[in-house]
């Protein structure tokens, strides 16, 4: 399963956003988005490289909620279980 990242805009350089989330800095692709391009400040998921959808900053932290109660339930699994593969 893939996620997208909800991520903030600091700054544009032509089609590529710098972006960053909880510290960690990203450059996506903004071309999947030129019919309404997002500016510094906006937040977009971000797959694979791609910004691939605008959001706001309520749906950007909700994401980030329930992202956040993921890991923590992986990290409350035994040692040597892993989520991913079913425990």
């Amino acid at each position: 399963m893939c996620f997208a990242i909800p991520m903030q805009i600091s700054h544009i350089d032509g089609f590529v956003a710098h972006c960053q989330a909880k510290g960690v800095q990203r450059e996506a692709s903004l071309l999947m988005l030129q019919h309404d391009l997002p500016r510094v400040g906006d937040y977009v998921l971000v797959h694979l490289g791609y910004a691939i959808d605008k959001v706001s900053a309520q749906d950007a932290a909700a994401a980030w909620e329930i992202y956040d109660q993921i890991l923590a339930a992986e990290d409350a699994l035994p040692s040597g279980a892993s989520s991913a593969t079913g425990g």
